[in-house]
This record gives structure tokens, C-alpha cells and sequence, in this order.
């Protein structure tokens, strides 16, 4: 089995408010959600108007799969313009 977690710190530039950051996070996670087989989720800055911390995990039996998917939400949450990504990380989680 191998694991893959990806996360994304974002800014909202045009966030004024947590619920105008939430509805502009919204597409992205659903859009995840509902494309990948990946479990997902707003995983820091929840306080913070015009930030958020997506994490982005993948199960898989592959390294080459678990890559491909995770390549392939990086592109997603890249596709939106109004959403600036300050950094990511990549992470392979150990396993006994």
C-alpha cells in the first residue's frame, strides 16, 4: 500500500469574510471530491479570511498511481484563477 499526501496553502485575495473564503474553497474540494479518488479536506487557516490549507490524500497499490492522481489534482487546483497557491508539499506516508 502506498500513500500519498499532497497540501496546498492558498490566498483568497478577494475573500472579505470566512463565508466569502469557504465559497470560493467550495469548488475546489467538491470539484475533488467528485473527480478523483482521493480523500480530501480544509486542513488549516480555518480562521483566517483569505487563506486556507487543503489536504489532498491517495491510497493506492502503485507508486506510479498514487503519482498520476495526485499530478492530476495539483493541475485541478491549479485551474483556478482567483485562487493564488502559495506552496505545496508532497509527502509519502511511512508505513510500518
Amino acid at each position: 500500500m502506498h500513500v500519498l499526501a499532497l497540501e496546498f496553502d492558498i490566498h483568497v485575495p478577494t475573500s472579505r469574510s470566512l463565508k466569502e473564503k469557504r465559497a470560493a474553497i467550495r469548488p475546489v474540494i467538491d470539484g475533488i471530491r467528485h473527480r478523483y479518488p482521493v480523500a480530501v479536506a480544509e486542513t488549516d487557516h480555518q480562521g483566517k479570511w483569505q487563506r486556507a490549507g487543503v489536504g489532498i490524500a491517495a491510497v493506492s497499490d502503485s507508486v506510479s498511481h498514487a503519482e498520476s492522481v495526485i499530478d492530476d489534482v495539483e493541475r485541478f487546483v491549479w485551474s483556478f484563477p482567483e485562487l493564488e497557491v502559495v506552496g505545496t508539499a508532497r509527502r509519502w506516508m511511512e508505513q510500518d
